[in-house]
């Protein structure tokens, strides 16, 4: 077991300036420990460490928080990741640190400016794998990654498990929006993050969160996705890594149809529905994974509730929560709302003169940043 100083030299020495995991585990094999690389370094000019008092306050603050500090030395950490050769040296876990070992998972990934049917579509397949006992890996994004857990949090009678990754600190909720998620994952599941705690979001960051992402599970599915979209980056690692790829095909005039249609073209399994991705996983993975019987069959249907919590409507006359940094097609809004295209084009306007909302191209909407 690692001591709780060995445990701060590894936070000092992977925060230390120039030292990435790769460059962390290069310094290990060479001076043999932690202690004596952070011993050695000061003599390189490069190299500028992390100083001792604040991983001092980094385990004060995580105990007060209680969130749990995990070296890969631990028997906690994700054996999924130990054949990374940038695999985090420490990760930062709230809520339950079991769930990092589940024998059989799935990343769900897509686009955070998700079409109604797109998060539906992943809130549905969530809600029916976790039945299946397969546990949901996301991001805890806006779109497609928050209707992911909310499907799985929402299945064995809303008890369902679900992982969030993040590319801040596992104490800080980005976007701000996903306070509520952000508890309820915490309180069923887990939060994990390799970065300090109170790191705010940044770009950098996200591309380094998605691998750990897709090594995490056993494979992962894209719903919806531009061609340069992050989610093709969790795809591309999951292949990588030797995992499964899936993807929902979707109309070549959408453009978060694009990379998921790449995808399939490039080899992925084309889903149409859950039976397409526990049949993969379990002939791929030679796992035993429960068959999700057809919810006709078992008289079990999807929670309104859900699909509500995934889809808010705008039937008190607000169209402000259904409108994303990112954008939304007006056309949709009015399919969400149940509003008439003159209400919709009033509220709008109401919305855009109170400095709320901005026009985009292609008769999109957005809130102003």
């Amino acid at each position: 077991m690692q001591t709780s100083a060995q445990l701060l030299d590894w936070i000092q020495l992977i925060n230390s300036e120039n030292v990435g995991p790769v460059t962390f585990y290069k310094l290990l094999d060479f001076y043999g420990s932690a202690e004596a690389a952070l011993e050695a370094l000061p003599k390189f000019a490069k190299y500028k460490l992390f100083p001792r008092d604040k991983a001092k306050r980094e385990l004060d603050l995580a105990l007060s928080k209680n969130i749990k500090i995990i070296s890969k030395l631990s028997p906690l950490y994700p054996q999924s990741l130990l054949h990374l050769d940038d695999a985090p040296p420490i990760l930062y876990v709230a809520g339950n640190e079991k769930l990092l070992n589940k024998e059989i998972s799935l990343s769900i990934v897509g686009a955070r400016n998700a079409s109604i049917n797109g998060r539906k579509t992943a809130s549905h397949l969530a809600y029916d794998l976790t039945n299946s006992d397969v546990l949901i890996i996301s991001g805890m994004a806006r779109g497609i990654d928050s209707a992911a857990h909310k499907g799985a949090m929402y299945a064995k009678a809303q008890k369902g498990e679900t992982i969030a990754v993040l590319g801040t600190g596992v104490d800080v909720i980005y976007p701000s929006e996903n306070k509520n998620l952000y508890t309820q994952i915490k309180e069923q599941g887990a939060i994990i993050s390799e970065f300090l705690l109170g790191t705010e979001a940044q770009s950098s960051n996200f591309p380094r969160r998605n691998r750990i992402v897709s090594a995490l599970s056993l494979g992962t599915l894209v719903v919806e996705a531009t061609l340069h979209s992050g989610s093709l980056i969790t795809a591309r690692l999951a292949a990588e890594q030797g995992k499964d790829v899936f993807a929902i095909p979707g109309s070549p005039q959408d453009a978060r149809a694009l990379g998921p249609n790449k995808l399939i073209k490039d080899g992925a399994v084309l889903v149409e529905n859950v039976d397409d991705i526990l049949q993969v996983l379990a002939l791929n993975n030679h796992k035993q994974i429960t068959q999700y019987v057809d919810k006709c069959q078992k008289n079990v249907d999807i929670p309104e509730s859900l699909m509500q919590d995934v889809c808010p409507s705008a039937n008190n006359g607000s169209l402000l929560d259904l409108i994303n940094r990112e954008g939304i097609y007006v056309d949709e809004l009015i399919r969400i709302s149940g509003l008439s295209p003159a209400e919709v084009s009033l509220k709008l306007l109401e919305l855009e003169m109170a400095g709320r909302i901005e026009r985009q191209p292609g008769n999109k909407v957005a809130l102003i940043k």
